[in-house]
């Protein structure tokens, strides 16, 4: 069966949101949130930070999975400690995944960006993989958070003519980090409307 990765809503140059799982020699499992760039129909790149347990197990074991799930508690608790040993399935995807797919790693890359939003001179390894296997297990999309920082602009525009300066100024920071991330990972569709909200507050005197 072909692999083709915009079967699960992914499409070629965007990052979704996603929670890769690892194992380490003793085989023990760990899950974190981390973005995914998809770069082909079977092909992703990711960009780790070094110093974590996905990076190193990635490194060891030369092979991940990418689950796909909207689950918030899966997320958040992904995010705050790893999840219990009872949340992978045996080939070590997570059990409540909407989807998952297999990875073994092409080539890993030393990256250092001198201009990184989360840390300056973030030292970091680029990881490009090649999707050896899709499991569906319901019909699903990989999340793309672009949207979601659509509908907060929108819902903070609807407000500015309610509030006073100070408050103004935070929405139009707010509105600029939305707006950067959008346009580093949303759709076309995202980017057309973070566009027209800049340009409405532009119209009110600001310079977002």
């Amino acid at each position: 069966m072909e692999i083709d990765l915009s079967s699960i809503g992914m499409e070629k140059g965007r990052q979704y949101e996603t929670v890769i799982t690892t194992k380490n020699c003793e085989n023990i499992k760990n899950a974190a949130p981390i973005g995914v760039i998809c770069a082909g129909r079977d092909k992703i790149l990711n960009r780790i930070f070094k110093g974590s347990k996905t990076l190193e197990n990635i490194i060891s074991q030369k092979e991940f999975i990418v689950n796909i799930t909207h689950s918030p508690e899966i997320f958040t608790a992904s995010t705050l400690g790893n999840l219990p040993q009872s949340q992978f399935s045996s080939d070590s995807a997570l059990i409540c995944a909407d989807a998952y797919f297999k990875c073994e790693v092409i080539t890993l890359t030393e990256a250092v960006k001198q201009s990184d939003p989360v840390k300056k001179k973030g030292e970091a390894i680029v990881i490009k993989s090649k999707v050896t296997e899709l499991v569906i297990n319901k019909p699903t999309s990989a999340m793309n958070r672009g949207f979601g920082y659509v509908i907060e602009s929108l819902s903070n525009l609807t407000r500015f003519g309610m509030v006073g300066d100070d408050e103004k100024e935070e929405y139009i920071k707010r509105f600029r980090e939305a707006n950067r991330i959008v346009v580093k990972v949303g759709y076309k569709e995202d980017i057309e409307a973070m566009r027209k909200i800049k340009k409405e507050l532009m119209k009110k005197g600001w310079k977002p």
